[in-house]
């Protein structure tokens, strides 16, 4: 059993190794002589001169390899030394710690919102369960719908109805509690949603034990029985559960931008566009570091309440749920949303009339017009083609590598994929865009880089219970080579449940690209894309709100989507 524990953990903690070394190269990963992007960014206009470069590495303490660089990068990180910005030549750590601070206020608002959320939404399931009755489905589909939505959509509307239409709460800013309502709205509620799905299966789970037939037999009270449940139900969650806040914490990216909300995601994505390395190092190792310490934390508190006898049984949630086929809602909302982009590829997405510019939704303008005059319907439907069909690229790449690494897997342990899982998009997008710069292309890498790791966890399980079963051994027991069986035993086992997974995924991958796009990590400001398109019409709020209703229809169509492909 020791040598059980200590294979996931040994794998975990190269990956963790990995990702270190990797932060601390990131300076020659993006150039392979740092000076000259220091240069760069300082003097655009000015040619490489040598004498110069010479005199930044001696100002910026330059080491002369990445190598030593690295080397020199870790120790200062062992030492709590961050680095010092290359852009300020101030130290780091003061505004990197103190920007965390400000983010994990944020996310701790959100996971309470997300407690309230996911409790109102199984309470009714959770009652009915313990008195032994089927629960309604309202509950279940406002989750589902919860879940799936985009933070950066649900803001922008809590931004447009209550901060511009009320005036109630102030839309952007950090300077007081009143600031933080709607942005732990907009992150919290969709955790809500997802926690209480995770929950909810859990819950079904539990009340179909033996010990709630026996309690209830004996009278005891419906509290009680409640209670009882609902402890079970959270140990047997809680490394999905640990996942999820971490989740809350690569969402509050997208939400600090949209928000002006100075926390560690904006002083990441500032320093990216900025070319200031080492406060990119500092963000995102932080990030990182946190993301993986609440998910082993997580698995820890998991085993420790369940035991090593029950660590066994986990929820594979969204694997699961995912691989299911698509119900009659995602079918129906997906046909109008294609019908709606074929209407409107035929448009002109680029032209623009100074005429109408910022003109309200009409006949002749479905979306009204963006600032320059440009059809909105016609970007709406070109950008559909950049939003869903780089997520349908990225999602076959994903399939290929996720079927290679599971099927090929020797066992369903834990290990580096699952230290991979707790790594949001935005991370991977920051550490991209880092090395290869802003573009649709580095925000697909950044969400493949981690796409594949479900699809892989999906594939490795089927994988392992498909080597268990009689005709695989009878397979090897005549001498069948390892590659044989997986060729024509396990892989057909494997791959229609896991292809169906990833085509339920397509729409989490738009969302993923929506998201580093509206951060100005994917697709070029003026792209048509559909986050892209949302972060060029935050400025446009108040006197034209209806220039984020054509992005904002695509991404709740996605998560519509999204939301019924995974119901049961």
């Amino acid at each position: 059993m020791t040598r059980g524990l200590l294979r996931p953990v040994a794998g975990a903690a190269g990956t963790v190794v990995v990702l270190a070394v990797l932060v601390a190269a990131l300076p020659w990963l993006w150039d392979s002589d740092p000076a000259a992007t220091v240069l760069r960014a300082r003097y655009p206009e000015r040619g490489v001169d040598p004498a110069t470069l010479d005199a930044l590495r001696r100002e910026l303490d330059l080491p002369s390899n990445p190598v030593l660089g690295a080397a020199e990068w870790l120790g200062g990180l062992l030492r709590g030394d961050l680095g010092t910005s290359w852009v300020t030549r101030a130290p780091v750590a003061p505004e990197v710690l103190g920007a965390l601070g400000i983010s994990l206020t944020l996310a701790l608002a959100a996971t309470l919102v997300a407690a309230v959320v996911a409790a109102l939404l199984l309470l009714p399931g959770l009652l009915a369960g313990v008195r032994g009755r089927a629960p309604g489905r309202g509950a279940a589909v406002a989750a589902a719908v919860l879940a799936a939505l985009p933070e950066i959509v649900l803001g922008s509307v809590l931004v447009l109805v209550v901060a511009v239409g009320w005036r109630l709460l102030p839309s952007s800013g950090f300077t007081g509690p009143a600031n933080l309502v709607l942005p732990a709205l907009a992150l919290g509620a969709p955790a809500g949603g997802m926690l209480a799905r995770i929950l909810s299966a859990s819950v079904e789970a539990t009340v179909a034990e033996g010990w709630v037939r026996t309690w209830r037999s004996l009278g005891l009270g419906v509290p009680t029985l409640a209670l009882g449940v609902t402890r079970r139900a959270v140990a047997v969650a809680v490394p999905q559960i640990a996942l999820l806040v971490v989740g809350l914490l690569g969402s509050a990216v997208a939400v600090e931008q949209l928000f002006t909300i100075p926390g560690i995601g904006s002083v990441a994505r500032g320093a990216v566009l900025a070319q200031d390395l080492p406060t990119v190092q500092a963000a995102v190792t932080l990030l990182v570091l946190l993301g993986l310490a609440l998910g082993g934390l997580g698995v820890l508190v998991h085993r420790a309440l369940l035991g090593p006898a029950l660590s066994g049984r986990e929820l594979t949630g969204a694997a699961e749920t995912a691989s299911r086929p698509a119900s009659r809602t995602s079918v129906v909302v997906a046909v109008l949303l294609l019908v709606a982009v074929a209407a409107g590829l035929p448009r002109d997405p680029s032209s623009g009339n100074e005429a109408r510019r910022l003109a309200p939704p009409s006949l002749a303008l479905p979306f009204g017009a963006d600032p320059n005059g440009r059809d909105l319907y016609a970007r709406f439907a070109h950008g559909a083609l950049l939003t869903v069909g780089s997520a349908v690229v990225v999602v076959a790449v994903c399939l290929v590598v996720g079927l290679a690494v599971g099927v090929g897997a020797r066992s369903a342990r834990a290990g580096a994929a699952d230290v991979l899982n707790a790594l949001p998009p935005v991370f991977v997008g920051l550490l991209v865009a880092a090395v290869a710069g802003p573009g649709l292309v580095g925000a697909a890498v950044a969400v493949a880089l981690v796409g594949w790791v479900p699809l892989a966890v999906h594939a490795r399980t089927l994988a392992a219970e498909a080597r268990a079963s009689g005709y695989v051994r009878a397979a090897e027991l005549v001498g069948a080579s390892r590659w044989r069986v997986a060729r024509r035993h396990v892989l057909p086992a494997v791959l229609g449940p896991v292809t169906r997974h990833a085509l339920a995924r397509v729409p989490h991958a738009a969302l993923a690209l929506a998201a580093l796009s509206f951060l100005g990590l994917g697709a070029a400001p003026d792209s048509p894309e559909w986050g892209a398109m949302l972060a060029a019409a935050q400025g446009y709020l108040e006197r034209a709100p209806w220039t984020v209703l054509a992005p904002v229809v695509g991404l709740v169509a996605l998560a519509v989507v999204l939301a019924s492909a995974r119901e049961r």
